[in-house]
């Protein structure tokens, strides 16, 4: 994009607290804003002498920096300045559904429900449990035996359940665990138990509370299991209580290695705060973070995971009915962790049972972490491109599936791929989508010339396929979607264009043959300017993308972004040698000299015009969305019908597929939920051509005639199976 901070804050340092991070940054915007500068800008000045300075050239250079520091507060709050925001809060207190149902935070509590006493007192152990409340849960188990009633066997797990949480406030964990245990088993014997299945109502309120008592005693058992033991994925645990001893025995069920993760976080001790919406699906198990190992720096393909990453992990706890017995009497259950990216449903004695999940939480816990927010530095990617490179990339924020199509999100200038977080939030709350899709991001400093950064990401596309996928196996790889915003539209759609000699000519007449220098310089700026299509890129989306400029990238602007966006010296120096070493063999220098970002987006920019005659892939489909203001500002109309900063007839373009018009500003468009919506209709039509390709050259020629007179076909079912 043109212009676009995002609300969240910059990077700090691991030893820096939160709260010293947000004064920091807090008095750093005000600085900004009341038109302060540091002192590396304005140069330092001694208090006396700054009084005594009052000559006019003093006078003179004061008011040129005061008028460079205003133009460059202008530049980059066009889209709505400097901010700070968390992606999550710690709650107080965990979020349990039980909590009203059972008063557990009460002053009296916790208490039983209201159904529960009516059973109690329907089977006269009413007064026996205000007198003891063991000897009534052992009356409850011996009643059980002869009777197979489901409101009793909710009544044993409810009572078992408060007792538990009694115990556990007394300090008494061992008591606590055997009764969580208790809760465990019987909420599970009254949901899966077959001898169950006539008087079983999943229609009555009492079997989604049995599903929470479930969910519930299961993580309250795990926080006293972590409290004691670290848990780990493949290890076998025995667990004493007073009354019996169980063996868990713990596995994984998705694409990760056992020894993985680090750490798990509990989700109900986060409450989300920035991100708009929270995705969570309703079932059994609970819902957790798995906290990444820090990288292995041995393995090429680390480098494309992010230090602290955390994944959506379900941990679901199968209590296997013994041959002579209930399954309250198992003594053996196996804790499993469950990818809800690889499926959302589990075959729980033979029931296909839907995952209580949450995708949302484990992606805000990962945003809010040290090193995400170093990494991600808007506004270092803008004015210090040499320092940002360090940390050009590509990076996947799950693991690499060979089994699912890669979409690529590319930022736009002063941004990174922090600036897709709800659009990939979105998008992935969808099952049809996260079933076939998985997405990376790309981070490149945005402050270079576009054509710059897409010359390296052409270059980090082959190393990453190199990486995962060096023989060309695997297919999805080549249907790959690129979806870009603003400037990252331009970089996305040069990975699919045939150069030719058409970029070379915009800076020389002459055959590059004749190019002369250090073999390095020669080769990067070939390779800048000579380059074919991306074979793997199949789809591009393109959002407020200023495929002819922008008036924003005006003489102002560029002068203001010459003035302080720093280029790496590497790529000026390279430009100045070129230059000296070829005269008269360069008919534009300034392009090898002295072009950034802005002026790479000027609407005189010779490299438009070559873009729009340029030769695209022919196998390449592309779709534009497009943002038109209704009510813009005085401001905003300055840059014509459009988004507030690109104008229609920039960004409009006659070879898409699609053109979605969305009332919404430049910074905002990728964000809203038309943008989103239609970036899902794409993903789903890209789905539909390739699953069409496949069915024509793999089906007999009967079965095609069948498909094409409209048969139903049958959808399988995706899920964990024993």
């Amino acid at each position: 994009m043109l212009l676009e901070p995002t609300s969240a804050p910059f990077g700090r340092p691991r030893s820096e607290s939160d709260a010293d991070a947000v004064t920091r940054r807090a008095a750093s915007c005000r600085a900004v804003s009341c038109g302060a500068a540091p002192a590396s800008a304005v140069g330092e000045v001694e208090p006396a002498v700054a009084f005594a300075a009052t000559s006019a050239a003093s006078k003179r250079v004061c008011r040129l920096r005061v008028c460079q520091l205003v133009g460059l507060i202008l530049l980059l709050c066009l889209s709505g300045g400097c901010s700070t925001a968390r992606y999550l809060t710690a709650r107080s207190v965990r979020d349990n559904p039980l909590a009203a149902q059972l008063r557990l935070m009460t002053r009296q509590g916790p208490q039983i429900s209201e159904r529960t006493w009516n059973t109690l007192r329907r089977y006269g152990l009413r007064d026996g449990y205000d007198q003891d409340a063991h000897v009534c849960l052992k009356k409850i188990q011996t009643t059980l035996r002869d009777n197979r009633d489901p409101e009793l066997i909710h009544a044993l797990a409810e009572l078992s359940y408060v007792e538990g949480k009694k115990a556990e406030t007394k300090g008494d964990q061992s008591d606590a665990l055997g009764h969580f245990g208790v809760a465990l088993t019987n909420s599970y014997d009254y949901l899966f138990d077959e001898d169950l299945s006539e008087t079983r109502n999943q229609y009555d309120p009492q079997f989604r509370a049995t599903c929470d008592l479930y969910n519930e005693s299961l993580e309250d058992t795990l926080r006293l299991l972590c409290e004691e033991h670290h848990i780990k994925p493949g290890q076998t645990y025995r667990v004493k209580t007073p009354d019996r001893e169980f063996v868990i025995q713990t596995q994984l069920r998705g694409n990760w290695k056992p020894d993985e993760f680090d750490h798990y976080e509990f989700v109900s001790d986060y409450e989300i705060a920035t991100l708009r919406s929270k995705h969570t699906t309703f079932g059994l198990g609970v819902p957790m973070i798995a906290v990444r190992k820090s990288n292995e720096k041995n393995d090429p393909r680390e480098e494309y995971y992010p230090d602290e990453l955390s994944y959506s992990v379900t941990a679901m706890m199968r209590c296997a009915k013994p041959e002579h017995g209930e399954y309250g009497d198992a003594n053996t259950c196996v804790l499993e962790f469950f990818d809800p990216l690889t499926a959302n449903q589990v075959k729980l004695a033979n029931h296909w049972v839907p995952l209580e999940t949450d995708l949302t939480t484990p992606l805000a816990f990962f945003l809010d972490t040290p090193r995400f927010r170093e990494r991600n530095h808007e506004t270092e990617g803008l004015l210090n491109p040499a320092d940002a490179a360090k940390n050009r990339g590509l990076y996947m924020l799950e693991p690499y599936d060979p089994n699912r199509i890669p979409v690529l999100m590319v930022h736009g200038l002063w941004s990174s791929p922090r600036t897709w977080m709800d659009m990939f939030n979105d998008l992935r709350s969808f099952p049809e989508i996260r079933q076939r899709y998985q997405f990376w991001f790309y981070l490149y400093p945005s402050g270079q010339p576009f054509w710059l950064s897409a010359m390296q990401m052409r270059s980090d596309l082959h190393d990453l396929r190199h990486t995962f996928d060096p023989a060309h196996n695997d297919a999805p790889m080549d249907q790959m979607v690129l979806v870009g915003h603003s400037m990252g539209g331009l970089i996305s759609r040069m990975q699919t264009i045939d150069s030719g000699d058409d970029f070379w000519r915009i800076v020389s007449d002459q055959p590059q043959e004749k190019l002369r220098g250090e073999a390095e310089e020669r080769d990067k700026l070939v390779s800048t300017l000579f380059f074919k299509p991306n074979q793997s890129v199949s789809r591009v989306i393109t959002i407020g993308t200023p495929h002819r400029g922008s008036k924003f990238a005006n003489e102002l602007t560029r002068w203001l972004a010459r003035k302080f966006i720093k280029l790496p010296t590497m790529n000026v120096t390279m430009g100045e040698n070129l230059v000296k070493n070829n005269p008269n063999l360069f008919r534009d220098t300034e392009l090898l000299t002295m072009a950034n970002a802005i002026d790479s987006l000027a609407p005189d920019s010779p490299i438009f015009p070559v873009m729009q005659r340029a030769k695209y892939s022919p196998s390449v489909k592309y779709h534009n969305i497009i943002g038109i203001l209704q009510d813009p500002t005085l401001l905003q109309k300055k840059a014509g019908r459009g988004d507030g900063i690109v104008a229609y007839e920039s960004a409009t373009m006659e070879d898409t597929e699609s053109e979605l018009i969305v009332d919404a500003e430049h910074t905002k468009i990728h964000m809203t939920g038309q943008a989103i919506f239609e970036v899902r209709r794409i993903l789903l039509e890209h789905l539909r051509d390739i699953d069409s390709a496949d069915r024509v050259a793999t089906m007999p020629k009967n079965a095609v005639e069948s498909a094409a007179a409209g048969e139903s076909t049958t959808v399988r079912k995706v899920g964990f199976e024993r």
